[in-house]
């Protein structure tokens, strides 16, 4: 681990508090605020990254989930590498002078996200030694090759060489052979071989065995004790090297990014399955974006990877600890230890669903809004299952962006085309990372006789839209789904999303034109009551706006209330200053990116922005204008960035049950009032908590809700 000279008390509130201090300081000296009007996108995202580690810090959340937020925060970092990073770089190429938000270059931009990345990773290494620390008093010790008593090496000695010894595979490094090629995925250990005797230093390389898992738990009784596998790997050293008869072996983590961005080669001889597996094959060969090694390597065996893998030693080279790839330790083991771990929160029956046998014919008579993961996303399986079923559904429409890998909503569309249904599935196949698994469904979908539809030319499908058509005697009825959300189980027991399941032909009707335009890409139509980018959705926000603008301006009362993942373009945001200066209140939840500056006199100073993150990633999109009987409230798909609004296929619906819009807004109203995990998000980045002025107390929005809907489940 980074050995740091950072003075920090001896508790983990203490930390917290240096940490606290440590941001305010640092973003004060390093964020550009006050005159300026946009925030730089990337250096918004790492504030937002910052939060997560918050997480890791608080004291207040239990201690493995606390370690699984490094794993969090550990890929999320790398995921910004490949594609925010990745993005940067391709600008330093083409020698653009202008970067959004930011007074300097791309250059400039890069070094600065160097700084701050580095100095959140010394954070994170001390975050992650105060746990393990705690994690000593709950009787876990965690080990590592140096440590090992003589029971525990043997125990170790047997595991190797029964399951780990026959995955490891070493190669020779020299300069006359050509350096292997890396996975990106991997964990490697650079390995330093000294011969006194012969004076003689080899390299070599060795990747840790991915198909393992990466700890191993020793139960001693008193204690539990786990060590990860490089550490099994560097025990294990002088057997795998013996030929060799080294005086010392050394064995270095590193890891390394590519940039992650498709390029489907603009060739007609290719179809778009062939240009998509193709991309995903060369994404593997992508330029290098990022090497983090162990920051005790010795400088000759860095210098040997840096000019094996063509880098250079300027920012994409990053110090870091012993250990990489923490995303791994979000599976890190709970020792059985329930009271170290979050309190259970099964998702819960809808009070009005939980009897109802006929699902369509239920929403026939009623909208119903599911709010994920507080309550079943088998509501949405069970739909499509029933759909399968019914002779009298004829057809069944739906867009895919993400799924799981074994998903319950491609079963129900299997079982659908095997009962003579006409499906008509719309794949986004630039869904990045999930484009084999996208690929896979679809090849499926399509044997079995579906109208499978790999999106639209230059446009990502990104809206998340299903219609379910049905005949009764002469007449057609439909239900439409409009989510915030994918239609994935996985994600929908951890995400923070709404769907809408509706009736109503106002919405229904123009889902029906959404999909026509996407089966033919001509018949567009016309939307009045959705918000469908990019026909018309820069037109309709800017026109909800100055509704509220026109009413502020004559005194009236004026609230625009938002919830969004991000908020970056800049038009947007300017007409959100607009609103401020003409006397508009807005109130603004945004959990990741905000270019937005608030607070800041004659632009932003009726705008306040906070952010939630909590146990639950909060991923809906609500859309609130005005107040009281005239307020209009919206669910949608897209954020507030310029390719959301200009460049995919977004779906926003109404909510015309008045219902269902009380309860949205008194969700947002809770969530506002959150004071637990909401953070403040002002001029500069800072990442103070929200603490409400009077004595009250303290609200988890999250935990809140849980507890409403559960017991709204609960009544009969």
């Amino acid at each position: 681990m980074i050995e740091s000279n950072m003075n920090f008390g001896k508790s983990v509130e203490d930390f917290g508090a240096f940490f606290v201090n440590y941001s305010q300081e640092y973003f004060e000296k390093n964020t550009y605020f006050g005159t300026v009007k946009l925030i730089n996108r990337e250096l918004s995202w790492l504030s937002f990254n910052e939060r997560v580690l918050q997480e890791a810090i608080d004291s207040k959340n239990p201690l493995l989930e606390r370690i699984r937020f490094l794993g969090i925060y550990s890929n999320n970092l790398d995921e910004f590498f490949r594609v925010r990073v990745a993005a940067v770089k391709r600008m330093i190429e083409v020698k653009s002078k202008v970067v959004f938000g930011f007074e300097g270059g791309p250059k400039a931009l890069l070094e600065e996200i160097k700084q701050i990345v580095v100095k959140q990773q010394r954070l994170f290494e001390i975050a992650y030694q105060k746990i393990l620390k705690e994690l000593e008093k709950e009787h876990v010790l965690h080990l590592d090759e140096s440590n090992l008593s003589e029971l525990e090496k043997t125990i170790l000695s047997d595991y190797y060489h029964d399951k780990v010894k026959h995955f490891i595979i070493p190669i020779l490094l020299d300069k006359r052979s050509k350096f292997p090629s890396l996975r990106e995925e991997g964990i490697y250990l650079a390995i330093k071989l000294t011969n006194l005797a012969k004076d003689k230093i080899r390299y070599a390389l060795i990747e840790v065995p991915s198909k393992l898992p990466r700890f191993k738990v020793i139960n001693d009784g008193e204690f539990q004790k786990v060590i990860i596998l490089d550490d099994i790997v560097r025990l294990h050293l002088q057997d795998i090297f013996y030929i060799f008869t080294p005086d010392t072996i050394e064995a270095f983590t590193f890891k390394f990014t590519r940039d992650a961005e498709l390029d489907l080669e603009d060739s007609l001889a290719l179809s778009i399955v062939e240009k998509m597996e193709k991309g995903i094959k060369d994404r593997k060969k992508g330029n290098p974006v990022r090497l983090v090694y162990d920051s005790r390597m010795p400088s000759d065996l860095l210098d040997f990877l840096v000019r094996s893998l063509g880098l250079k030693m300027d920012g994409n080279i990053i110090a870091g600890g012993k250990y990489h790839n923490f995303k791994d330790f979000m599976k890190f083991p709970d020792f059985g230890k329930t009271h170290l771990l979050y309190p259970p929160q099964p998702p819960v029956p809808h009070p009005n669903l939980k009897k109802v046998k006929h699902l369509f014919k239920h929403v026939l008579l009623k909208d119903e809004l599911l709010h994920f993961p507080y309550q079943k996303f088998d509501y949405v399986v069970d739909l499509l299952r029933e759909a399968a079923l019914d002779p009298k559904v004829t057809s069944i429409h739906i867009n895919i962006y993400r799924v799981a890998s074994d998903s319950q909503i491609m079963n129900a569309l299997v079982s659908a085309l095997k009962n003579g249904k006409n499906v008509v599935v719309v794949f986004e196949l630039l869904a990045r990372f999930d484009e084999e698994n996208n690929l896979y469904w679809s090849n499926i979908l399509d044997e079995l006789g579906a109208q499978v539809i790999f999106g639209v030319p230059g446009f990502k499908v990104h809206s998340k839209l299903m219609l379910i058509t049905r005949r009764s005697g002469r007449k057609t009825q439909q239900v439409a789904y409009v989510g915030t959300g994918n239609f994935h189980e996985g994600t929908a027991k951890v995400y923070e999303d709404f769907g809408l399941l509706t009736a109503m032909p106002k919405i229904t009707g123009e889902v029906s034109k959404v999909f026509r335009f996407l089966e033919n890409n001509i018949d567009r139509g016309q939307f009045r009551s959705l918000i469908v980018s990019p026909f018309n959705s820069r037109r309709k926000l800017v026109s909800l706006i100055d509704e509220q603008i026109k009413l502020a301006r004559k005194g009236e009362p004026a609230e625009i209330f938002l919830k969004l993942n991000n908020l970056v373009d800049s038009k947007m945001v300017e007409k959100l200053y607009d609103a401020s200066n003409a006397g508009v209140k807005v109130r603004i939840l945004n959990r990741g990116m905000c270019a937005l500056v608030p607070s800041i006199e004659n632009q932003s100073e009726n705008i306040t922005v906070r952010s939630i993150v909590g146990r639950y990633l909060e991923h809906s999109r609500v859309l609130l204008f005005g107040t009281g009987e005239n307020r209009k409230v919206f669910l949608t798909s897209a954020d507030w960035m310029m390719r959301n609004i200009d460049k995919r296929i977004e779906v926003g619906a109404p909510i015309l049950d008045d219902d269902i819009k009380e309860h949205l807004i008194n969700v947002l109203e809770l969530q506002w009032k959150d004071s637990v995990k909401a953070r403040i998000i002002g001029p500069k980045q800072k990442n103070k908590y929200f603490k409400p002025l009077e004595d009250t107390e303290p609200i988890n929005s999250q935990n809140a809700l849980y507890q409403l809907y559960r017991m709204q489940s609960e009544q009969e």
